[in-house]
């Protein structure tokens, strides 16, 4: 079935034209068109009828309505949405734009600048690029804000973080204390490093241990401090070659009279710890819960060896009180570590004896590991009795010194909790990728690191409120869902509208734990669609 046009000449020697439907089919093996409809004079049917039939038409034929219906419709850009309007919720909420706009007010371009410092914020949560390339990545989000910004806005504004970044930490860490209704008593400080690509900053920039095993590259220290509820309140910088001691010390002082601290309980790790800091610490009053080295101090043997009961805190945790000198040491015992560590030993003379055997003597004592648990007596090699059962006593345990008046299992369950400074660490350096660091001025550098932290801040009070609410989700694919929301933009009919697409996975679980709705699925785009960021059921 199909149409055709028919043509007849007129005695006045013009034409007229038919519209007709017609059908083809075989008589006596011959193929003939049957006229169906003559739906009458072309020229007069194009003047009137003829457009609305083939819509009314259309409607009846699946393929051809889709066709019709889709030129009414103009999709201009189809941008990811859902990290910044979650994340954005928590921007607004701790006050940065506010805090942002106390300092950046003195330069014209101030409201840009606050919007370049969210746009680096954001980029380092979602898809951690270098600088050059956040002023692309803009492009991919939708934030009509970001379309004003320019690549020199955003080096103009890592500049103004490094100036003011006191200032702003001790801002947000008011306004996050406000919220989340916690006191200080105790901060968790380690550190970490990270290394440049190139010659990195004068000032900073240094070769030292690296914790990256990269000691062929410059690099810089960066100390965290963390609240016990797994909140960051303040960082610092240090140049490459600072040791953790000196990080320590420098910022010790510092946070109390920075943040206005009453009583702070400072928690660090065994690698931090010397007689030095030590000293330091009980010097200026400080109270402390800190780790011991266990094998490197003599004292630790004669601390292990002291009797007393041990009070079960939990399955895998047992503690007790030991004074030893007048200071007070709280030994912790992990069974099932103890087992670990009991069999890996038997592993360890299982293997020397095999060697022993063997005759591989020369291998065995150019190990410093295994070398300790041996007798050498000219060319005899046997298993140190005596030395292994020292090392037994360290199964499963680990020392804890402390000045602070804390119950004894309270000291322990505190000391552990520093694995949140050192999930902080595997955050900042794997989720929000502190690399690649191709500045090359000292201030670009701090404000770099304080991008990162505004944004590790952000990611952690996210985190909090999903563990608050008793949910099961795994932190990295909620955000792979979230950037699953796509905003869309499209004109129908001439009147432009902001559609959202489906939410993918957990992602309404995110803006659940905030308490604020997700966009409407379609609005004008003239009338903006409101998100309740203020709600008092945020937190």
């Amino acid at each position: 079935m199909y149409t055709r046009t028919k043509t007849f000449t007129n005695k006045d020697g013009s034409t007229r034209t038919y519209l007709q439907i017609v059908e083809a089919v075989r008589e006596n093996d011959k193929v003939r068109q049957k006229v169906l409809l003559n739906l009458g004079r072309l020229e007069e049917l194009q003047k009137e009828s003829l457009d609305r039939l083939i819509v009314s038409l259309a409607k009846y034929s699946k393929k051809k309505w889709i066709q019709a219906e889709a030129e009414k419709f103009m999709v201009h850009s189809a941008k990811e949405w859902g990290i910044e309007l979650i994340f954005r919720c928590l921007w607004n909420r701790f006050g940065l734009d506010s805090i942002l706009s106390d300092y950046f007010s003195q330069a014209y371009t101030g409201e840009l600048l606050k919007e370049a410092v969210y746009a680096m914020v954001l980029n380092r949560i979602s898809d951690p690029l270098s600088k050059r390339g956040v002023s692309s990545w803009i492009k991919e989000i939708y934030r009509p804000a970001f379309e004003q910004l320019e690549l020199h806005h955003f080096y103009r504004a890592l500049d103004f973080l490094a100036e003011h970044k006191q200032k702003i930490e001790l801002d947000l860490f008011n306004n996050v204390r406000t919220i989340f209704d916690f006191e200080v008593d105790m901060v968790f400080w380690d550190t970490t490093s990270t290394y440049f690509e190139g010659t990195g900053p004068e000032e900073l920039g240094a070769y030292g241990y690296s914790k990256d095993h990269r000691s062929d590259r410059i690099q810089i220290m960066i100390g965290i401090a963390m609240t016990r509820q797994g909140i960051p309140i303040a960082h610092e910088v240090f140049p490459g070659n600072t040791s953790d001691v000196d990080t320590f010390l420098q910022i010790i002082n510092s946070l109390r009279n920075r943040f206005n601290l009453t009583r702070v309980i400072f928690v660090g790790d065994r690698g931090m710890v010397s007689k030095k800091i030590l000293i330091e610490l009980e010097k200026r009053k400080i109270e402390y819960i800190v780790g011991m080295r266990m094998r490197s101090v003599k004292d630790i043997s004669d601390v292990l060896k002291t009797g007393g009961r041990y009070k079960i805190v939990k399955d895998n945790l047992k503690v007790k009180k030991v004074w030893y000198d007048a200071d007070r040491y709280i030994v912790c015992h992990n069974p099932v570590q103890a087992e670990y560590d009991k069999k890996a030993r038997e592993e360890m003379i299982a293997k020397l004896q095999k060697k022993i055997k063997d005759g591989g003597i020369k291998s065995l004592i150019g190990n410093s590991g295994y070398r300790r648990f041996l007798s050498v007596n000219k060319d005899t090699v046997v298993i140190n009795q005596k030395a292994l059962l020292e090392e037994s006593r360290y199964d499963g345990k680990y020392v804890l010194r402390t000045n602070a008046d804390l119950d004894t299992d309270v000291t322990a369950l505190a000391y552990k909790d520093l694995w949140r400074v050192e999930r902080a660490f595997r955050n900042m350096k794997s989720i929000l990728d502190l690399r690649p660091v191709y500045h090359y001025k000292d201030s670009r550098v701090r404000g770099h690191i304080m991008v990162c932290f505004l944004a590790l801040v952000l990611e952690s009070a996210l985190q909090r409120k999903i563990k608050e609410k008793g949910l099961d989700l795994e932190y990295t694919y909620l955000l792979r869902d979230l950037a699953q929301l796509k905003a869309v933009e499209l004109t129908i009919d001439e009147e432009k509208y902001l559609c959202r697409t489906e939410l993918a996975g957990n992602a309404y679980e995110a803006f659940k734990v905030l308490g604020i709705r997700p966009p409407m699925q379609i609005a004008p785009l003239g009338r903006k669609a409101k998100l309740k960021y203020d709600s008092p059921t945020l937190f």
